[in-house]
């Protein structure tokens, strides 16, 4: 197959953009990564790819319909896989236009590229083409203690700008499907966490915070719960929905880990005393609690039995290996981060996690 991909020179699109490359038996013929290259896009999570011919990559927006129909046509594209968006509440909080900018407008207009072009294929190359949309566990909005784990049919209810974007380009793929038969398929995913995520979100957040011996930030009580899901898990199991995935449907995809944040920072501090232990003691001794983000979800949980049952997966990683291998990553590849504090924080890493 091959791809045309969107925003892979971000944390989840370069994650699958590598193993796309690099695993045995995905039949990826050429690979064609598109990114705009925004605070959250760095070329230089890429580099070991340099040298594989396959890999071609544009800087660019989604939003450039003739620039999405000249890559599609240019080199016959089978599968458009969209991971393109602005990720981040708390910067929707501050600043929700560029986020309808990006998620909304940009996702539509990559649909109308991607129809017209689409609509001239014919024969085998058109009954095999796909258009996977990666999508949200917070477009569902939040759940309560006891309450049962997002299905695919809760009822939308998104409780942050970010969410709301997503939530209406999920819209706008499912308009696509019922109104011009595009052969769709939208994932929505848990919190993922893993190699190269950048440092706004909770966990490099925290690890990179604890290695420097500054305060580890936590919402609240820290009683916020995710579930977290390896990166490599969700892009395996976006590669399985496209791979067999039936037209128009939607596929959760979770990790089956639910935890307190406080719980995530606690195991992150005791594996970086294992591992680099300070001088100074503890590093839980550097836990901060602040303010609350404002209308902050209290809880996400996802059941992907749906995609379990049809389509036969399930995590490989569970938290506390996959949070082991990350904790390493980051140990080992302070250069990488160092990069892109410095080119998209000025060194300073005030976010948190969704």
């Amino acid at each position: 197959m091959n791809l045309l991909i969107t925003g892979g020179a971000g944390f989840i699109g370069g994650n699958f953009v590598r193993l796309a490359l690099q695993t045995p038996g995905w039949k990826v013929g050429k690979l064609v990564n598109l990114d705009l290259l925004t605070y959250a896009g760095y070329r230089g999570s890429l580099a070991d790819l340099d040298g594989d011919a396959r890999h071609v990559f544009v800087e660019g927006d989604i939003s450039d319909t003739a620039l999405v129909a000249k890559l599609l046509r240019e080199h016959q594209i089978d599968a458009v896989l969209n991971f393109a968006a602005e990720s981040h509440v708390d910067r929707s909080i501050d600043s929700p236009e560029p986020f309808i900018t990006t998620n909304v407008l940009g996702t539509q207009r990559l649909l109308d590229a991607v129809r017209g072009y689409w609509k001239e294929l014919s024969g085998e190359q058109k009954e095999r083409f796909r258009f996977l949309h990666v999508s949200t566990d917070e477009v569902y909005g939040t759940l309560h203690a006891g309450d049962a784990a997002f299905t695919e049919h809760t009822p939308y209810a998104p409780n942050s700008p970010y969410a709301a974007s997503k939530a209406a380009s999920d819209f706008l793929i499912r308009a696509a499907f019922h109104t011009h038969k595009m052969p769709v398929v939208t994932t929505n995913c848990s919190n993922n966490y893993g190699p190269y995520q950048f440092p706004e979100k909770l966990i490099p957040l925290i690890i990179r915070n604890a290695i420097e011996g500054k305060p580890l930030p936590i919402y609240g009580k820290g009683e916020n719960i995710r579930d977290w899901l390896f990166v490599d898990d969700h892009c395996r199991a976006i590669w399985t929905v496209l791979q067999g995935g039936r037209l128009g449907e939607t596929y959760n995809i979770g990790g089956a880990a639910e935890m307190m944040n406080i719980d995530v920072v606690d195991t992150i501090c005791g594996l970086l005393d294992e591992l680099r232990p300070d001088p100074a003691g503890p590093h839980a001794r550097l836990k901060t609690f602040v303010t609350d983000r404002p209308g902050h979800d209290l809880r996400y949980a996802m059941d992907f039995s749906k995609l379990t049952r049809e389509l036969g997966w399930k995590p490989g990683e569970s938290f506390e290996s996959g949070i082991r291998r990350t904790v390493e990553w980051y140990l080992a590849n302070n250069t990488w981060c160092q990069a892109v504090e410095e080119r998209s924080y000025g060194r300073e890493r005030l976010g948190l996690s969704k």
